[in-house]
């Protein structure tokens, strides 16, 4: 295995790399005091106009949609190995350089659903406005009445009427969907109740502006309002085009497994960006603070902290690179079980960085002063997003057994 990135994504890191110093990491403290005269003028969710800002900004330098390895404009040809060292980097600022970049979830996935799956006039309608930044959507997925990690269990009916759908059901967690900008979502729900279970499920495209779309709350991450929000949505007898249908009527369990895999390369070493830049900032408290008449650095505890979380994030980067490579070679039902282990193991060290990061900050670990409580929060939610730990430790130890259950016959 060969882990090294092609001259053309070594061009674009070094490119991002300038980018973030330049441009987003002097961004930050503006985008804060933004949201800060939003919130107090009502407006929690509103847009700061930085942001806008460095999109162009990004777009100039040719820093556009590079998740997508052969979207029409640019064509990069990254591989996704290529693209995982500028997710990394994206997510030493997580709130600013993946929407810069235009390469923000869940826009990001739905994008790739629509480019994998989306119809001509679909692509016309929904994927080019998103290509080009113009509009944001929502990935309408998780219900609060069920356990959505068993796309079984979802209730939300889509119902076929003569030449449109009826979308019925209450969904929450549907990230995007708060953002002004947010114009179209994709939904999961059931066509075929009585089908096979893998093929109860459909992808359909709603409007947000559509009759009978009701949002009911914004939903905040450990006391936290993102700008894009995580809305709870009422979709009361919805109609839209039967057009409107992503693939074929039983297709959404697969489209949503099409979509997470690659996904799941970008949220995790996003983690590991931030678990980067916590590292850094638990060594720059280190350095700088003295107690008990010596260096904070020269406390053995605090020795430890750094080493392990060194050891645990370059065993993680590993992982998540080698399942980046097998996704390239073997498409992910190659990559399976590593793509179900790094969903586990990244945000898990990540957290484990944020919190003795944190620890070393005191008081200030916990305030708004640094980012590690934002981070921290982040990463404690993607132990819940698109499924919890618990699924992915059942995949891998399912995927270890079966050779051995074959053997003794038994299918348990």
């Amino acid at each position: 295995m060969d882990f090294e990135i092609g001259p053309k994504a070594q061009e674009y890191l070094d490119r991002l790399r300038a980018f973030m110093d330049s441009h987003v990491y002097p961004a930050e403290p503006v985008y804060a005091a933004q949201r800060r005269t939003l919130a107090e003028a009502g407006d929690v969710h509103g847009v700061p106009p930085v942001l806008e800002e460095l999109k162009s900004a990004a777009r100039e330098r040719g820093l556009w949609n590079l998740f997508l390895p052969d979207a029409d404009q640019p064509r990069h040809g990254l591989s996704v190995l290529d693209y995982a060292p500028l997710a990394e980097v994206t997510g030493r600022s997580i709130e600013l350089a993946p929407e810069a970049l235009n390469c923000a979830a869940p826009d990001s996935g739905n994008m790739e659903v629509l480019h994998l799956f989306g119809t001509a006039e679909q692509k016309r309608r929904w994927l080019d406005p998103l290509l080009r930044g113009e509009i944001r959507s929502g990935f309408a997925m998780t219900e609060p009445d069920v356990a959505s990690s068993d796309a079984s269990n979802i209730r939300t009916r889509i119902e076929r009427d003569g030449d449109e759908y009826v979308v019925t059901g209450r969904k929450w967690w549907t990230s995007g969907a708060m953002d002004p900008r947010c114009r179209i979502l994709i939904l999961m729900g059931k066509t075929d109740p009585d089908g096979p279970s893998y093929r109860q499920q459909s992808m359909v495209l709603v409007p947000l502006d559509a009759p009978g779309v009701k949002i009911v709350r914004a939903l905040p991450v450990f006391g936290y309002q993102d700008q894009h929000g995580h809305a709870e949505i009422v979709f009361d007898g919805v109609r839209v085009p039967a057009s409107n249908l992503i693939g074929e009527e039983g297709g959404g369990f697969a489209i949503a497994q099409a979509r997470l895999g690659p996904g799941r390369i970008h949220h995790c070493m996003r983690a590991l960006g931030m678990a980067e830049r916590a590292l850094e900032l638990l060594c720059e408290r280190a350095v700088s603070r003295v107690a008990f008449g010596k260096p904070v650095a020269a406390q053995g505890v605090v020795q430890q902290w750094i080493a392990e979380s060194r050891m645990a994030i370059e065993q993680a980067r590993l992982l998540t690179l080698k399942t980046a490579w097998l996704i390239d070679r073997h498409g992910g039902k190659g990559a399976r079980s590593e793509i179900a282990a790094i969903k586990v193991i990244a945000p898990r060290v990540a957290l484990d960085v944020v919190d003795r990061a944190i620890q070393a900050h005191g008081g200030a670990g916990v305030s708004d002063d640094t980012p590690l409580a934002a981070m921290w929060a982040a990463l404690r939610t993607l132990r819940i997003a698109d499924g919890p730990d618990e699924v992915h430790v059942r995949s891998v130890a399912r995927n270890e057994l079966a050779p051995y259950l074959k053997r003794s016959g038994d299918g348990a």
